[in-house]
């Protein structure tokens, strides 16, 4: 976490300020927990250290209140970072898409690189991406380059060796419910 993260402009990276946070209704409800648990848990535990810990009298060399009161401060800068993002979030429910032949937000997406390798990821928000399950962000390359696409369609990624074409395999999207 920056150390300024309260303070960043609050647009997805690489895009224009203003641009909106896209984000599944898992990944809010994520954020939503996360910060009810800072505020009525992690956050009271706290503050009862650094009360005990500050009347015990000289605070200069105690150590319970200092990091009580460093944890406080990065949990106060958390909480306000989460208001902030919560406030500004666009929930887009995948399962809702009605055009399923195209890759749009919320999307998972096999796709052929050129050594056959088949390689599927789930386009979604910014704050929900997850590497080891296949979670990109709608704003990494891959995703951008993915997105609009149909299955048949072959698309050129950026990747660090370079530019790729892929075939887009599949398409799908959570049932509607």
């Amino acid at each position: 976490m920056a150390a300024d993260e309260d303070d960043e402009d609050d647009s997805p990276p690489g895009l224009p300020p203003g641009t909106p946070f896209y984000m599944t209704p898992a990944g809010r409800a994520a954020l939503q927990a996360e910060l009810r648990t800072l505020w009525n848990e992690d956050r009271p535990k706290v503050v009862e250290i650094v009360s005990w810990a500050a009347s015990l009298g000289d605070r200069s060399e105690n150590a319970d209140y200092q990091y009580g009161k460093r944890r406080l401060r990065e949990i106060d800068r958390r909480v306000r970072f989460l208001r902030k993002r919560l406030e500004r979030v666009q929930v887009v429910d995948p399962a809702t898409q009605p055009r399923r032949d195209q890759v749009f937000f919320g999307a998972t997406v096999t796709y052929a690189r050129q050594d056959d390798s088949e390689h599927t990821v789930t386009i979604v928000g910014v704050d929900e991406t997850d590497l080891e399950r296949g979670h990109i962000s709608w704003v990494s390359p891959v995703a951008r380059a993915l997105l609009k696409a149909r299955v048949g369609d072959l698309v050129r990624i950026r990747t660090p060796a370079g530019p790729e074409e892929v075939e887009v395999v599949s398409i799908a999207y959570p049932p509607a419910g």
